[in-house]
């Protein structure tokens, strides 16, 4: 029993060591730019990126570099990305920043340090989501709506 335990141990170390260096790679593989449509926007100053349909351009936009807040849209039970959202950008005072139509699923911002809120509806149905945005790591926020369309 004692070599059995042993042994489990010694494959879950194995596993824990090989795994995360698996799938690190698999997210640093060359992106085919050639099929990426996604280019960086300008709206109020507010650089941003909007698309991810697709797993090049999806994988493009999370290699996106400069970006201090992340949004992903999803619907239904199997999480489905979806481009389909209309999303709205305050400052803390209720000032609107950035306004997009039919943006995702994936949406990459670059803003001021401070405190925002973001409204993202879809088919008439609003979420809302406030965020301390600042230098360094980025804010991922996710919307989630649980009808499948």
């Amino acid at each position: 029993m004692k070599y059995v335990h042993s042994l489990v141990l010694l494959l879950a170390a194995l596993g824990v060591l090989m795994f995360p260096n698996l799938s690190y790679a698999a997210s640093l593989d060359a992106v085919d730019s050639s099929g990426v449509q996604v280019q960086p926007q300008l709206q109020n100053g507010i650089s941003y990126l909007s698309g991810g349909i697709g797993e090049d351009e999806s994988k493009a936009i999370q290699q996106a570099k400069g970006y201090n807040l992340h949004m992903t849209f999803s619907v239904g039970v199997d999480n489905k990305y979806i481009p389909d959202v209309d999303v709205v950008i305050q400052k803390d005072q209720g000032e609107t920043v950035l306004t997009l139509s039919q943006a995702g699923p994936l949406v990459y911002v670059q803003l001021p340090a401070g405190k925002y809120t973001v409204i993202a509806t879809r088919n008439g149905e609003a979420k809302h989501d406030t965020t301390d945005v600042g230098v360094g790591t980025a804010r991922n926020l996710v919307f989630h709506w649980n009808g499948e369309n």
